[in-house]
């Protein structure tokens, strides 16, 4: 029995940081939404648990049991082990949820050949913020750390989206640091189209301190003509939606032209 499963990509159509807790997390309003594209696992029943890694950036991942593909697959009880390899597209530190995207993969994996355990939502907010909703990859509203999870209907899906990166790795907890503390008030209600045309990514400015590279691919893709264009997550990379999955093919042709050294990824929301 061989199972195959897609980590998609994660972006953060809004995301709204409230305040910093006493625990040195953060209070957080975002709207998840997931691209159809992204790393590919591969996985088979084994005598014990393995993991390999190829692709584009494979190299990037570290040592197999540190990584959280890995740990996902540790931390959920099974008879018996499983090897799984895993082809990474994504590129890593990028505001991608692509480590949490692979363990949410890992987790439905584990779902499809020996069934979650009931208590599956607290393994996977003990991996990371993002992996809830990676094992969701659904559209749906975060709160709290972002592991308190809404899902929604969105009126997004299927919009063609692009995703760029200047190929620079940012670490998620310096941005959180580097930011202001201001409370700029809460995520707007409304669909899913009005939250993410009216909402913002709060994290932005301070990536942009400590990456101007963003600022670049940000004005690059407004250039395109997009519906919205914004940085995912705690960056480097931004994302865009388009009306048609021409307009986003020629944007993604004319950024590839004019910047060949960014990595591009386009895709339709789920």
């Amino acid at each position: 029995m061989s199972v195959t499963e897609t980590a998609y990509a994660k972006i953060n159509l809004a995301l709204h940081v409230r305040r910093r807790r006493d625990d040195g997390y953060h209070k957080l309003e975002t709207l998840f939404a997931f691209v159809d594209a992204g790393d590919v696992l591969t996985a088979r029943p084994a005598g014990q648990d393995t993991l390999t890694q190829h692709g584009e950036f494979g190299d990037a991942m570290g040592a197999s049991f540190g990584n959280l593909a890995m740990k996902a697959l540790s931390s959920l009880p099974r008879p018996g082990g499983i090897a799984i390899g895993l082809e990474k597209n994504l590129p890593v530190a990028a505001g991608l949820g692509g480590g949490s995207a692979d363990a949410g993969a890992v987790f439905r994996i584990v779902r499809e050949m020996h069934g979650l355990p009931g208590d599956w939502e607290q393994r996977a907010a003990k991996l990371g913020a993002d992996v809830p909703a990676c094992v969701l990859s659904r559209t749906c509203i975060g709160r709290g750390t972002g592991t308190d999870l809404e899902q929604v209907d969105s009126d997004l899906t299927g919009c063609a989206a692009l995703l760029v990166n200047p190929r620079i790795e940012l670490a998620t907890g310096p941005v959180f640091a580097a930011w202001d503390g201001k409370d700029r008030g809460a995520m707007p209600e409304g669909s899913v189209r009005q939250i993410a045309l009216a909402g913002r990514n709060d994290l932005e400015a301070p990536a942009i301190d400590l990456c101007p590279a963003i600022s670049d691919v940000l004005s690059a893709l407004q250039k395109t003509d997009p519906m919205l264009a914004r940085m995912s997550g705690s960056g480097a990379t931004c994302f865009a939606l388009y009306g048609s999955a021409e307009a986003r093919d020629m944007a993604q042709e004319d950024i590839a032209n004019r910047h060949p050294g960014w990595w591009t990824l386009s895709g339709n929301l789920r």
